[in-house]
């Protein structure tokens, strides 16, 4: 009679899900259109503004990551754009709006509030913003302004 060995019992190797969640201190804005010069062939390039805040959403998604490598795959993004409530509003409209029932309507877009985000994370978060397969946009009122996007895989 040969003897056999026991079977090992099958162990599913559940992974984490691998989730970040970044917060961007201060007021949103809009990816800036490309600009175009005169001067030097009629070259193109993007406005300081701009260059300026996609730096600090980098430099708030380093903070988070560190040095580990982009996620890859593909990705649920969810962005929360907190918009402070005017000073001006009285206590009721104040109210009205931390609660919810009114929402922001102005500038800037909430699409390109997502655009200088998404390109400011790539090579960061993910190797490219094309990994992006679903998304979850919205504009809140808010007693400070910031930003807050949760990356997960899809």
């Amino acid at each position: 009679m040969q003897h056999q060995k026991p079977s090992r019992p099958r162990v599913s190797a559940v992974t984490p899900e691998l989730r970040y969640t970044i917060i961007i201190p201060g007021h949103a804005r809009g990816k800036g259109r490309p600009r175009f010069s005169r001067f030097g062939g009629g070259r193109t390039f993007t406005d300081s503004k701009t260059v300026n805040a996609e730096a600090w959403v980098k430099s708030c998604a380093i903070d988070v990551i560190g040095g580990m490598p982009p996620m890859a795959g593909h990705l649920l993004v969810e962005m929360t754009v907190h918009v402070e409530v005017p000073k001006s509003w009285s206590k009721k409209k104040r109210a009205d709006a931390l609660s919810g029932a009114l929402r922001p309507t102005g500038k800037p877009d909430l699409d390109n509030t997502a655009k200088l985000h998404f390109d400011a994370l790539n090579g960061i978060v993910w190797s490219d913003d094309a990994q992006i397969v679903e998304a979850h946009l919205r504009k809140l009122y808010a007693e400070a302004p910031q930003t807050i996007l949760t990356v997960r895989e899809a």
